[in-house]
C-alpha cells in the first residue's frame, strides 16, 4: 500500500508541476503580447549541465533560424550558459521554442 500512495503522491506533485508551468507560459505569452511588437527578436537564455552534446541539442532546435548563440561556461566548468539572440514570430512562437528546450535533460530556463 506504500508504494501505491508513493505513486499517487508522485502523481499529484507531477500535475500540479504541469499545472504551473501551463500557467508560467500563458503568463508569459500575455505579457510578450501586451509588450512586444511581433516579430520581434528575443533573448532566450539556459543553463546546462557542461556537456557539449546537450550545449549541441539545444543549437540544434534553433536550426534554420537567424539565431545567434554565445555559450559560457561556468568558473568551475560545471555548467553552462547558453544565449540565444533570434527572431521570433509571436509569443506562441517563443512558448514553443521553450517547451522545445524544456525536452533537454538538465536544462533550466532563465
Amino acid at each position: 500500500m506504500k508504494v501505491y500512495l508513493c505513486c499517487l503522491y508522485t502523481i499529484i506533485i507531477l500535475m500540479d508541476q504541469d499545472k504551473n508551468t501551463a500557467e508560467f507560459y500563458e503568463r508569459l505569452k500575455k505579457q510578450l503580447e501586451e509588450d512586444t511588437t511581433w516579430p520581434s527578436p528575443y533573448l532566450f537564455k539556459f543553463i546546462v549541465p557542461a556537456n557539449l552534446e546537450k550545449i549541441a541539442e539545444i543549437e540544434a532546435i534553433f536550426d534554420g533560424t537567424d539565431a545567434e548563440i554565445t555559450t559560457r561556461d561556468s568558473s568551475k566548468g560545471t555548467y553552462s550558459s547558453v544565449s540565444i539572440k533570434v527572431t521570433m514570430d509571436s509569443p506562441d512562437d517563443v512558448v514553443k521554442k521553450y517547451l522545445e528546450v524544456s525536452t533537454v535533460e538538465g536544462v533550466i530556463s532563465l
